[in-house]
């Protein structure tokens, strides 16, 4: 119950968390509004200042964005400017329809999916969806899925391979939802059956980490072909604030969880976890979302090219061989 009301709290928090690493940027991008105002007010010959400051500014963001530390990246990503699931969809796919429920009774708002047309191919979305505000969190449960909503990716899933269609699915949780009435419909064993299904799909599937990856919430739609992440997004075990709490009974020991964790992408890919880190404009998707989308089409087009290539069987041969090489280490005697 600990864990769930930690959950709530920092995702409640979204949208208020102070990034005291951007504040040199925000006072620099006011210095130059203000100047701007005083341009167009009095007409006086300051350009030259302004442009001086500007290529300030662009310094300043990318000194401060190449040297974030993992608790940064993950209050980066948990604005709620950040763009979503339905944010990108519809700067990427040509066509959507969004399709709802489990046909067990539910339709969970958390986790989202459709099916769309991409550069004229028809493709299956799924993706976690957090909302803009209080309202759409509580309404969206703060983008952590309940077993329906693994039940309706599953469904869409299984559509998406009865048509031949390629997956593609939008990670970006904090987890799973962990309360009670949760965990008394299974949601255990709805992401278990997730996990399962996905390695015997004969369709390409692409998974993408666009903000929080986190725990089995993550993994429910997680596993594919290829696993990409943009490049400030995260994707962690557990929350730093969660592990902290277990680790050391002290949410606040949160930068060291994170720091052990290793959950930004130049780690994961390291360590071979994901295959791809797709780049972000400085500043992260929220500050050109369209430059951000254009990016992730690109990288998605070229990698459903190259699996398209592949017999079904190969493809789940090499998804299957993917994560079990994840983890594995060789020891030898010194």
């Amino acid at each position: 119950m600990l864990l769930v009301l930690l959950i709530i709290k920092i995702m409640i928090s979204r949208k208020a968390l102070s990034l005291d690493f951007l504040k040199p940027v925000i006072e620099l991008e006011y210095q130059i509004q203000q100047l701007h105002k005083i341009v167009n007010t009095n007409k006086l010959p300051v350009r030259t200042e302004i442009n001086v400051l500007k290529k300030r500014l662009n310094f300043l963001k990318k000194e401060v964005f190449e040297s974030l530390t993992p608790l940064q990246r993950l209050h980066l990503v948990r604005q709620s400017d950040r763009p979503t699931t339905l944010d990108y969809i519809p700067l990427i796919l040509d066509d959507w329809l969004e399709l709802h429920g489990d046909r067990g009774g539910t339709d969970d708002l958390a986790l989202i999916g459709g099916i769309g047309k991409l550069n004229g191919s028809t493709v299956v979305c799924i993706g976690h969806q957090r909302g803009r505000d209080t309202k759409e969190n509580i309404a969206r449960n703060f983008g952590m899925a309940s077993p329906g909503g693994y039940r309706k990716a599953l469904r869409l899933m299984q559509l998406a391979n009865r048509l031949k269609c390629p997956i593609l699915t939008f990670i970006d949780t904090p987890g799973a939802w962990a309360g009670i009435e949760a965990e008394r419909l299974g949601q255990g064993e709805a992401i278990a059956v997730n996990l399962r299904e996905m390695f015997s799909f004969d369709v390409p599937i692409i998974c993408t980490i666009i903000g929080e990856g986190g725990s089995g919430g993550a993994l429910g739609i997680g596993i594919g072909d290829k696993i990409l992440m943009l490049e400030y997004a995260v994707y962690t075990v557990a929350t730093p604030e969660a592990c902290a709490a277990i680790l050391w009974k002290d949410s606040k020991q949160s930068l060291e969880a994170a720091e052990a964790l290793k959950i930004t992408s130049s780690d994961l890919i390291v360590l071979g976890i994901i295959d791809k880190v797709i780049p972000e404009p400085i500043g992260g998707s929220q500050a050109n979302q369209l430059f951000a989308a254009e990016t992730l089409k690109k990288h998605l087009l070229m990698e459903l090219k190259k699996l398209n290539q592949l017999s079904s069987q190969q493809r789940k041969e090499q998804r299957y061989n993917k994560f079990r090489r994840m983890g594995m280490f060789y020891e030898k005697k010194v």
